[in-house]
């Protein structure tokens, strides 16, 4: 009888059929796993949510730490996050919490029989509890409302993952969006004595003085622009605009290389209008100092191929992180940035540019759009205690303007942005809007950065050295304009 060997066209499909089958049994396995898991009573303390409310009723000014931790949704019993609601409608009232004040809100809501009468009421002053420990029990009925949210957050992404109304990527983002949630709205009020404030900042001076800087955040590479603003400081928005062609891609580039690469700093480069392999080589480049153009139609020579080289092997040591997705929500860049801070460190994020980002609802008025994403900056700046330098586009009201200068007023569909951001700036160059050539000549290669916006610092502006050729901009008095004059003046 003739065998079948085992590489056989019939033994191979007997044998993906086999996995197969095994592959669906162990999927209804784990389905009917979840679903067990599912059916399962949600975690909860009821007796702890009892406790809370008889502690409150005891001693009334415990309800101001109370108030910290819980909110009604956290109750497991609807009876119980009922009576919560009364007794904060009291506190908020700047009304005494006390037993008789809270059974006449109940009964003019018309609750009283619904969350069990009289009865129910004499039963929480018999919960054995002591005032004393209302923060602990608060604290065990928030940590079951957060294991219950989970739970909820996650019964929704299954449901997802098994019906998908969207791309798989945005399941993903939706599913982390929602965990995330969880985090976000979990987190408690907590106060500072001006004590504890003082002794950060006389340890971040110490910490200025001994690494000799001249400035208290990170340094960007332009001397004059980190004496105005003291460099780029934590938690911080900041918005870099400008009319297209002016330069701000180069000049956000040139800041994230020399937090890279000179202060070793890891950098999240988000660009949403070019792609990685562009950022790469412009950032040759420009460290290089090799005509881009001429790199673009390959008539570079070898000594300049040199360099090039040299420059990479430098560059490939420095911790910038570049996301070139034609498409990100808010979403997507927290979680990013999330990922990378926990992984790697994170002292910067850079994003080219906000008007790109996409909105979590595409159906929202254009303007709340943007004023939605330019919140969640600023949010992210802050969580993250880095500074978020975020590139913005200007309307065409600059062109029309007598001396062509952006003002605040200029910031593109919406006025949310320069409310949200700590320092506004603006790239500017007079010979971008000189039509005569001898005009051009006088003021070619200046470039001015307008500060219009310093919350915690002075406006002013700050002049640069453009270097057309090489996409790259120099503090003014680096080197004299006149080394540069040979280099072309093409707009940028």
């Amino acid at each position: 009888m003739a065998t079948i060997e085992d590489n056989s066209p019939f033994s191979r499909r007997s044998s993906d059929s086999r996995r197969a089958s095994e592959s669906r049994r162990e999927g209804r396995r784990h389905a009917g796993g979840s679903q067990a898991i599912l059916e399962r009573q949600l975690p909860q303390n009821v007796q702890a949510e009892k406790a809370v409310l008889c502690s409150a009723l005891l001693l009334p000014e415990v309800f101001d730490e109370i108030a910290l931790i819980l909110r009604p949704e956290d109750f497991y019993d609807e009876a119980n996050a009922c009576i919560f609601q009364h007794l904060m409608s009291l506190h908020n009232s700047g009304s005494r919490i006390d037993v008789l004040l809270l059974v006449e809100k109940l009964r003019a809501a018309g609750e009283f029989e619904s969350i069990g009468g009289a009865v129910y009421i004499h039963e929480l002053g018999e919960v054995e509890s002591t005032a004393a420990h209302a923060e602990y029990y608060a604290h065990i009925v928030a940590e079951k409302a957060i294991l219950r949210q989970l739970i909820l957050a996650s019964t929704d992404v299954l449901r997802e993952a098994y019906d998908p109304t969207g791309e798989p990527r945005q399941v993903l983002s939706r599913a982390e969006e929602k965990i995330f949630g969880i985090l976000e709205s979990n987190r408690q009020g907590e106060v500072t004595s001006i004590h504890d404030v003082l002794q950060e900042s006389l340890d971040r001076i110490d910490a200025r003085m001994d690494d000799q800087h001249a400035c208290g955040g990170l340094e960007t590479g332009f001397e004059d622009l980190d004496q105005l603003t003291g460099g780029l400081q934590k938690s911080e928005l900041v918005i870099l605009a400008a009319r297209p062609s002016m330069g701000k891609t180069a000049l956000a580039m040139n800041i994230a290389e020399h937090v890279a690469m000179h202060g070793r700093v890891p950098v999240l480069f988000i660009s949403l209008e070019m792609s990685a392999i562009e950022l790469g080589d412009r950032l040759l480049c420009s460290v290089a100092e090799v005509n881009g153009n001429r790199l673009r139609n390959g008539t570079i020579t070898q000594e300049e191929r040199k360099q090039l080289v040299k420059s990479a092997a430098t560059i490939s040591l420095a911790p910038l992180y570049i996301d070139d997705s034609p498409s990100r929500t808010m979403t997507e860049i927290s979680a990013n940035a999330r990922r990378l801070k926990r992984h790697d460190g994170l002292g910067l994020i850079v994003i080219d540019y906000l008007q790109l980002i996409e909105p979590n609802n595409s159906r929202d008025p254009r303007q709340e759009q943007v004023a939605k994403i330019a919140r969640r900056l600023k949010g992210l700046a802050r969580e993250l205690k880095v500074p978020v330098l975020c590139l913005a586009q200007l309307n065409r009201q600059v062109e029309a303007s007598r001396d062509n200068k952006p003002q605040l007023s200029h910031l593109r569909e919406s006025g949310a942005i320069e409310q949200d951001a700590d320092v506004v700036m603006f790239v500017h160059r007079d010979e971008y809007y000189q039509t005569n050539e001898e005009d051009r000549d006088q003021v070619r290669g200046e470039a001015d950065l307008l500060i219009r916006k310093q919350r915690n610092g002075p406006t002013g502006d700050v002049k640069l050295t453009w270097i057309h050729d090489f996409t790259r901009f120099r503090s003014y008095s680096q080197k004299p304009y006149e080394e540069f004059e040979a280099y072309g003046s093409a707009d940028f």
